[in-house]
């Protein structure tokens, strides 16, 4: 008689492994007509046999009733083939076993980014700052978001801890330069109790939700506030661009030709820009358009303002709240509590949460991009009201001539020379045309001194820090880097007639290049069709330059301005600016 051995599992191996030790053994009739392989089911292990043509009976010798050891694990072998080949039941529910472990790799995966996308938000529950959006707290006095102790408890209990306003915008709000930021594009010589890096995490999240960006650039520092890369924080989230202080720019300038001139840069950076807006905070000109494309892209979804550093965002809030007060009783209410205003860089230190809109959604201000290659990240923090203009801008024009009050034989040029713009840019002119003009525009307190280049280091020198400033004073001229940055700039003009470029100082302002600039019509100068000037700029390290268009200003730049030949395709395509 043939003897085989069933291994069971679970409790079926117990109950019937006592089965058959009591009946010591079982007999079972297996039938001639099935002659292929018999396989049991998955909780019997049996050998495959060829039956016999006759029948004959088999009997069953139970196994031992106690529990048998698990099995050792296995090495992974190949499948079988011919008759130990796994069954199509086999490959079947290990593609499905498969299928679902990856499914839930996949679903923990998925979990882990949006939980890390959500870390990145400020949590709701912390009380903050209306002024700043510092987190509230009672421990540091000189730290952002202090308040005293009782008036916190105070607050608390009569649950108005929106209303509490820290005691640095406290300080801020009365003229003191309190910096805040330190870092890679921090402020040296002030405190600092958060980076710059910092700050712009607390934005990441922000190219993960849907919501709409109003980007704020300064016309007066366009390519150094203009944030290249913004769709690093803004992602594919649609773009409002507004441009700020245009009341800055000199007197007489055309703002079509500005408009025309801003979208046709912008339109070079390829981004999801919906319409450019000409705005400025102090006279409200074009706030009101700004707010009605808000409330026509806006569809129910929160609004951030975004912008670098000190670029205006919350005088900006400030004149959309005023505006939208007037027939908006909710933007009524949120002028109560607005976001702190000041000349400091970096006064915003985290999303402040603004209700002013009837219709869903709410206004957020985020604290500033700052950015390590302006001039901000390398003045000391007491010299930055230095470097942000507080009236129209009037241009500085070497060398100063009068048309007509020389003749071409008494013609005095710029050619060896160097200009000094404060002790922050200093420019060689190594060749340039007899009647070239350099005109900068930037902040009033910033003095242009010209001197023979053979003379330049001795004068810098010599001057650092009294009639070359900023730096102020002889203890931060001492700890000046100094000019350690020189750019050698070849520039070709094909037109006498308008200004060659621009030269943009990242934070300051910008060098506009007349090639025969105090030339008469009739100049022999003029008969130049194309040519090449010769310069070097001297700066501190990491500041940028932008040599860019120049940017049509004051009256004789709607006298030289071309606008662009565009196509119907490319007049579509661009967006459309208003003021």
């Amino acid at each position: 008689m043939a003897t085989i051995r069933l291994l069971l599992s679970g409790s079926s191996q117990s109950s019937t492994s006592s089965h058959l030790a009591n009946g010591v053994s079982s007999s079972f009739l297996l039938f001639p007509n099935l002659n292929n392989p018999v396989f049991c089911p998955s909780a019997i292990t049996l050998s495959p046999i060829r039956l016999p043509s006759k029948p004959y009976p088999v009997s069953f010798r139970a196994a031992s009733a106690s529990p048998s050891p698990p099995p050792p694990p296995t090495s992974a072998e190949p499948d079988g083939t011919g008759a130990a080949a796994p069954t199509r039941g086999d490959l079947y529910l290990e593609r499905q076993q498969s299928m679902s472990a990856t499914a839930l790799v996949l679903k923990k995966n998925k979990v882990g980014k949006k939980n890390r996308r959500n870390d990145a938000k400020l949590p709701t529950n912390v009380a903050c700052c209306y002024g700043c959006g510092a987190p509230l707290q009672t421990t540091e006095t000189d730290a952002p978001g202090y308040v005293n102790a009782e008036t916190y408890e105070l607050k608390k209990r009569h649950h108005q801890l929106k209303t509490i306003l820290c005691g640095r915008c406290k300080l801020l709000s009365h003229g003191h330069m309190v910096t805040a930021v330190g870092g890679h594009g921090g402020y040296s010589g002030g405190k600092q109790f958060i980076s710059a890096g910092e700050l712009r995490e607390k934005l990441s999240y922000l190219r993960h939700e849907k919501v709409l960006i109003v980007k704020l650039v300064d016309i007066v520092d366009f390519n150094g506030s203009f944030l290249a890369h913004v769709r690093d924080l803004a992602g594919a989230n649609p773009i409002i661009l507004v441009i700020t202080k245009v009341d800055l720019l000199p007197k007489g300038t055309n703002l079509n030709c500005i408009g025309d001139w801003v979208v046709e840069a912008t339109t070079k950076k390829k981004l999801n820009v919906i319409s450019v807006h000409l705005t400025s905070s102090k006279s409200f000109v074009g706030i009101a358009g700004v707010i009605s494309e808000i409330q026509k892209e806006k569809k129910g979804r929160d609004v951030y303002i975004l912008g670098s550093a000190n670029v205006g965002k919350s005088a900006f809030i400030n004149a959309l709240l005023k505006l939208m007060a007037r027939k908006d009783p909710v933007a009524a209410a949120a002028q109560k509590y607005k976001p702190m205003q000041s000349a400091v860089p970096g006064t915003t230190l985290g999303p402040i949460q603004i209700e002013a809109f009837q219709g869903g959604g709410n206004l957020f201000d985020t604290p500033g991009v700052h950015l390590h290659h302006r001039q901000a990240a390398v003045v000391h923090s007491d010299d930055l009201p230095s470097l942000a203009p507080q009236s129209r801008l009037r241009g500085q024009s070497f060398p100063v001539v009068s048309i007509g009050t020389i003749t071409n034989s008494e013609a005095v040029g710029i050619n060896g020379s160097s200009l000094f713009w404060g002790g922050l840019v200093r420019i060689d002119v190594i060749k340039v045309l007899p009647r070239t003009r350099l005109t900068f525009y930037g902040p009033k307190k910033l003095k242009v001194h010209m001197v023979s280049m053979a003379k330049a280091d001795e004068f810098y020198h010599r001057e650092l820090g009294n009639t070359l400033t900023p730096p102020t004073g002889k203890e931060r001229a001492e700890s000046w880097l100094g000019l350690q940055a020189v750019r050698q700039l070849q520039i070709n003009f094909e037109d006498t007639n308008r200004p060659a470029c621009d030269i943009a100082i990242s934070g300051l302002g910008w060098i506009a290049i007349e090639p025969v600039g105090a030339a008469e019509p009739n100049d022999p100068d003029r008969r130049a069709k194309a040519g090449e000037l010769h310069l070097a700029v001297h700066l501190p390290k990491p500041v940028e330059i932008f040599i860019r268009p120049p940017i049509p200003v004051g009256k004789a730049g709607e006298e030289w301005y071309q606008y662009q030949e565009l196509t119907e395709k490319e007049e579509e395509s661009r967006p459309k600016w208003f003021y």
